[in-house]
């Protein structure tokens, strides 16, 4: 068989199933009933963001490239601002900033998904025919994988999609948990056969099943799943794909060989955050193993540090890339979201490679957002003493995009790393940006109200150790926002940076109640949702600030106020 191209299409949150507990299965998404078919009177627009991709209006949780046209699926409530009523809307997108809503895709009708169609993937088959593989949930309340396939393939827009009459496809067996068996991911072309993982769990342990198939409708469960980890509960949203050793550029699905690493990522239920691990895939006993370096579960890598999850990546032939999409949901409360009338955000589409060393993955806005770029201001070697603030005019710092590149001239001043402070979220809680350190705090206050009542800082502060410096990154929302009633955590991950030139470079996009952080070029990325009530569209302010004993430079920082795509 030829080997076809994939695609990919998500559901960003992916599947997040309620049912009755004592029916022996669990609820992953708090409902609301209130709120689910509750529309609001308009739509409030104070923290709406302007260039991330929102429907109109509601709740969202989620592209596929075809023919020109990138699609993108996902769940959404047409009836309110919270979950239910859930169905797949589509959008469509020439250049993945500029989209325009279609009508929705599929809707829960039939046995097999009647209680809810959920996250899938999608794959070209021979003959460029899309199929859609997706979860349902059935009339026994069991998780089954369907599939789907568009109704006119001369419709470039692929407006309508069929079920087809064989659904379900793969019904869980007496081995499977019937209530944690979901999301398939993008299909694989492996001598002979397709292969799909399908998220799960048994007992604690999560899993990635292993399914096959000649004619991608008949599948068969594998005596063995791809990968699986003890304690890590359920693994939702489960993503595998290759990257190469060398270079930046992404490679098919289907890519197997000597210079190629695979990616293993997944979304734990225990704790609503996601990880990574690097391995080799061996297509002769179809297992996944991690490298020595890549731990399996909460100790392991994430994409990001912050507000994102049930992410989802796809490889994008015509810039030869690999693109992650991940969801960033509300940290208001539902009865804000209801009254607001939305709720939930993707993430700017991310370009991602594996780093040089091999030991983690690389992330960058797409290149296609640089094109909302408009007015702009710049500072160079600008020094920043002890407890100084830097104002950034001139743009609208309430919808922006900044880069900084600071300059650290010695290392002699910074603190010493206690071993026992291995978790970053609690070390930045601890040490946050009013805390004066040694070298850093430094970086950016972002939506800061211009008395600094509420602002957002992302910033660095560097550690010694016995043989090297640790850099901690952090994105703190204590203090983004008066009110009371909002989730404000403070988000961090550690950076594995040299710093051997003294450089050290940070970008934020910032929209409205959004700030998506990419430190060390990428190295360390956190989404952070904020709603403040002083700091807002044009009372919000930007600075660049030190609260370190040493002086550091800007030695560069371009800042532009950022245009407003077509948005649905």
């Amino acid at each position: 068989m030829k080997l076809s191209k994939v695609l990919w299409v998500l559901l960003s949150l992916c599947c997040y199933c309620v049912f009755i507990n004592n029916h022996g299965v669990e609820g992953s998404h708090e409902v609301h009933p209130q709120y689910i078919s509750h529309q609001a009177a308009r739509v409030t627009q104070l923290h709406r963001t302007s260039y991330h991709f929102q429907p109109p209006r509601n709740w969202i949780n989620g592209p596929m490239f075809y023919n020109g046209i990138y699609h993108l699926f996902y769940q959404y409530n047409p009836k309110g601002a919270v979950w239910g009523n859930i169905v797949w809307a589509h959008s469509i997108s020439r250049n993945l900033i500029d989209w325009e809503a279609l009508e929705a895709a599929i809707y829960p009708t039939d046995p097999y998904d009647i209680n809810g169609c959920w996250s899938g993937s999608a794959t070209i088959l021979p003959g460029n025919r899309p199929a859609i593989l997706y979860t349902g949930i059935d009339t026994q309340q069991r998780q089954v994988q369907n599939i789907a396939f568009p109704a006119n393939l001369s419709d470039p827009y692929l407006t309508k999609w069929v079920k087809s009459s064989k659904n379900p496809l793969v019904a869980p067996d007496s081995s499977v948990n019937a209530s944690a068996f979901r999301d398939p991911t993008t299909a694989w072309w492996l001598n002979g056969h397709w292969r799909i993982a399908v998220g799960g769990k048994h007992h604690k342990r999560g899993i990635a099943h292993l399914y096959r198939s000649r004619d991608f409708i008949k599948w068969v469960k594998a005596k063995h799943p791809l990968h699986s980890a003890r304690h890590t509960g359920m693994w939702e949203c489960p993503d595998f794909f290759p990257v190469p050793i060398y270079g930046e550029n992404g490679l098919d699905t289907s890519a197997t060989g000597r210079n190629v690493k695979h990616v293993l990522k997944v979304s734990l239920d225990l704790t609503r955050y996601e990880y990574y691990t690097i391995g080799t895939y061996n297509p002769s006993i179809d297992r996944y193993i991690p490298d020595n370096s890549s731990a399996d579960g909460w100790d392991g890598l994430r994409y990001d540090y912050g507000n994102f999850y049930a992410s989802k990546t796809f490889y994008d032939p015509p810039h030869n890339r690999r693109v992650l999409w991940g969801w960033a949901n509300e940290s208001d409360t539902s009865s804000n979201d209801t009254a607001k009338g939305w709720a939930g955000i993707q993430t700017i589409p991310r370009t991602l490679w594996l780093d040089k060393g091999i030991k983690q993955l690389i992330q960058w806005p797409i290149q296609e957002i640089n094109t909302l770029r408009g007015q702009k201001f710049q500072v160079r070697n600008q020094e920043l003493k002890t407890g100084e603030y830097v104002h950034i005019p001139e743009i609208s710092a309430a919808q922006a995009d900044v880069e900084v590149t600071f300059y650290v001239p010695s290392l002699e001043k910074a603190e010493e790393f206690d071993p026992r402070w291995v978790n970053a979220q609690d070390l930045c809680g601890m040490k946050g940006s009013t805390v004066q350190g040694g070298v850093g705090p430094f970086g950016l206050l972002t939506l800061a109200s211009e008395h600094l009542e509420e602002y957002t800082p992302v910033f660095f502060r560097i550690f010694k150790t016995k043989d090297k410096h640790k850099v901690l990154m952090c994105s703190d929302a204590k203090s983004s926002s008066l009110r009371a009633d909002v989730y404000k955590p403070s988000f961090a991950g550690f950076v594995n940076v040299d710093l051997k030139d003294g450089m050290l470079s940070l970008r934020s996009l910032i929209d409205h109640s959004v700030v998506e952080s990419f430190g060390a070029g990428g190295k360390t990325c956190i989404t952070s949702r904020v709603y403040p009530t002083m700091a807002v569209m044009k009372q919000a302010h930007l600075y660049a600030f030190n609260n370190g004993t040493e002086a550091v430079t800007i030695k560069k920082l371009k800042a532009w106020t950022m245009h407003t795509p077509q948005m649905n």
